[in-house]
């Protein structure tokens, strides 16, 4: 009797986990999370190598672990101070959710990470990924976890044409991630095929001529190594532009602080207006904004009410979230922004504060106001180190 397509199947991921691990052992790159087995500081590393290259974690997660070194001193610090530490890597929801998930890990669980899936992912910001990550490398559980490099990884490996990222493409690789997990040690193996797509199964241009899986490689033996995955089309990105303030007196200037929840929380910025279609002059969007900051009003109001003022349009960069695009162009008021000159006086229901230039690195940045603010104080002329 001939074997039946799943054994051949199993047969297959057994040969891709042993020879997978033999690799690994011998090709692996020597990072910081590798020394430890602490479930806490495997899950601060795969939260914050979500979107972001292995060279530009390492040293926020050797700074990021001196400070915060248990979930327990995570749990118990202000949030500012967090996102401070955090400053520059991006995607903040991250740091707040792993804030939160250690909050509840000190409450719930007497502070150790739980082991249990169900326990595990009802923590905030645990999405599958991140809850197989943990399982598989912190607990040796055979539970996958499937990001960008292990669905190219298999996609190849197995000759999957279909887009991968099809619901049900996703689930068929996650199975078969999951037995192949079985066949060997799931610390082991998880990042092995993470490895492999980081350095060898790349985009675009893979390294077959190095691969230790090549000899059964689906995708090479059909000649479709470098066209795979496929993936469903993307949708459009959103496009806004932003209208800033630069608002300066003496050796200081105005800022705010975003809404704790939504895009960039909790952090810092110049007095803006996020706009998807600008229904006017760039310009006329500023003077609103700047009349509502001195007369508390809303908008329409306010600019009726507002005297005559003139703007300089100062800096302008350019920022890219996941799915939405940015374009910040700030403004500045001729004759308020020199310290001879007419004094702003500012409506006291905005929440803010006058920021001095050698107070920045005090506060929580998004990147794109780092930039912003960075040439705006070389426009006036100081040399400071900001962030």
């Amino acid at each position: 009797m001939g074997r039946s397509v799943i054994d051949i199947v199993q047969e297959s991921l057994a040969a891709f986990a042993h020879t997978l691990e033999a690799w690994y052992a011998q090709s692996s790159r020597d990072l910081p999370w590798r020394h430890t087995g602490d479930p806490y500081a495997i899950l601060v590393s795969e939260t914050m190598l979500q979107q972001t290259r292995v060279e530009t974690v390492i040293p926020y997660y050797l700074r990021f672990m001196e400070r915060f070194p248990t979930p327990r001193h995570l749990a118990d610090a202000e949030m500012d101070d967090v996102l401070k530490m955090w400053e520059g890597l991006g995607y903040y929801r991250r740091a707040r959710n792993l804030k939160a998930a250690m909050e509840v890990v000190r409450d719930r669980h007497a502070g150790r990470i739980p082991d249990e899936p169900d326990e595990l992912k009802a923590l905030p910001g645990i999405g599958p990924y991140t809850l197989g990550a943990v399982l598989s490398i912190a607990f040796n559980q055979p539970h996958p976890a499937v990001d960008g490099n292990v669905l190219r990884v298999m996609s190849r490996y197995r000759g999957i044409e279909e887009p991968v990222d099809l619901p049900t493409v996703k689930r068929r690789i996650e199975q078969e991630v999951a037995e192949a997990l079985r066949h060997g040690t799931p610390r082991v193996l998880t990042q092995a095929i993470m490895e492999l797509g980081a350095l060898v199964c790349v985009p675009n241009r893979p390294h077959c001529d190095v691969c230790p899986l090549a000899e059964s490689c689906a995708a090479r033996d059909r000649g479709l190594a470098h066209t795979l995955p496929n993936r469903l089309p993307k949708r459009a990105r959103r496009r806004q532009t932003v209208v800033a303030l630069w608002i300066t007196r003496g050796d200081s200037f105005w800022a705010e602080r975003r809404p704790d929840g939504g895009l960039l929380g909790g952090m810092w910025q110049l007095p803006a207006v996020e706009l998807d279609e600008p229904s006017a002059s760039l310009e006329s969007h500023a003077r609103s904004r700047l009349a509502e900051l001195c007369l508390g009003h809303g908008q329409g109001e306010a600019v009726r009410e507002f005297q005559p003022v003139h703007f300089e349009r100062v800096c302008e960069a350019s920022h890219g979230f996941t799915h939405l695009d940015w374009t910040v162009v700030v403004f500045a008021p001729v004759g308020y922004d020199q310290t001879e000159g007419q004094r702003l006086e500012l409506h006291p229901s905005h929440e803010g504060a006058w920021v001095g230039f050698e107070e920045i690195s005090n506060f929580v940045w998004p990147k794109v106001y780092q930039d912003v603010v960075r040439q705006l104080i070389a426009r006036n002329a100081k040399q400071l180190t900001l962030f």
